[in-house]
């Protein structure tokens, strides 16, 4: 009991100092329940709630980074384990891939409009990098025939020339070789921006000229490939 005793009036010190219940019972071993039972009528001043309301947010942090850090460890993993299951690309590959592309993020001729040239807009880099190669290397067009623009936020205007070389290094061509950047204003209907940043990079739109039949073209591709992949 002189023990007992002996632990309740240290936790008890401890407890008027500021600690936490986990401090106090790394250094006193008894039940959680017990502890409780000591300390109920125990308060604490201002400081002291503020100190460990402290402790408390950064333990959560610290626990927050490191499940973070362990989802990226384990992403990573994930990566490199499929990306090991695609093999050499070929060029009937490149050609079919590219066409999905286009099919997904390239303007469409209408019923109203059969006039609509080749146009691909998007922001992601590795997407627009391998749609370019298709134009060059699969569909073999001039660079003549490719302009390349950005669009970017008005509130990236400071930014331009970072991320025109950007552009330009990721898709391995000269800075010359873009157009035109042009500057989106903010929409008074959007009261939340999530695309700022120095991570932001606006949006490539490469636009082919001359290219209505090759639009059509490439309609008829997307169209064989819908037909051949019908499940019987």
């Amino acid at each position: 009991m002189i023990i007992k005793k002996k632990e309740k009036e240290l936790a008890i010190h401890l407890r008027r100092k500021g600690k936490s219940y986990s401090e106090i019972l790394a250094k006193i071993p008894v039940a959680k329940s017990t502890l409780s039972l000591w300390l109920r009528e125990i308060g604490l001043s201002k400081p002291h709630k503020q100190k460990l309301t402290e402790k408390r947010l950064l333990a959560a942090r610290r626990g927050g980074e490191t499940r973070k850090k362990q989802r990226l460890e384990f992403t990573k993993s994930i990566y490199k384990k499929t990306s090991d299951d695609i093999d050499k690309i070929s060029k009937r590959d490149l050609w079919l891939m590219a066409v999905m592309l286009y099919w997904a993020e390239g303007s469409k001729q209408k019923e109203h409009d059969v006039s609509i040239g080749v146009d691909f807009s998007n922001s992601d880099l590795s997407m627009a990098s391998v749609y370019l190669l298709w134009l060059k290397n699969i569909l073999h067009l001039p660079k003549s025939r490719i302009r390349i623009d950005i669009y970017l936020h008005e509130s990236a205007r400071s930014r331009a020339r970072a991320v025109v070389k950007y552009w330009a290094r990721g898709l391995g061509i000269p800075t010359k070789l873009i157009s035109s950047v042009y500057f989106k204003k903010h929409s008074l209907s959007s009261t939340v921006r999530r695309k700022t940043g120095n991570t932001y990079y606006g949006q490539i739109r490469i636009k082919i000229y001359k290219s209505t039949d090759l639009n059509r073209t490439i309609a008829g591709w997307v169209k064989g490939i819908v037909e051949n992949c019908r499940v019987v």
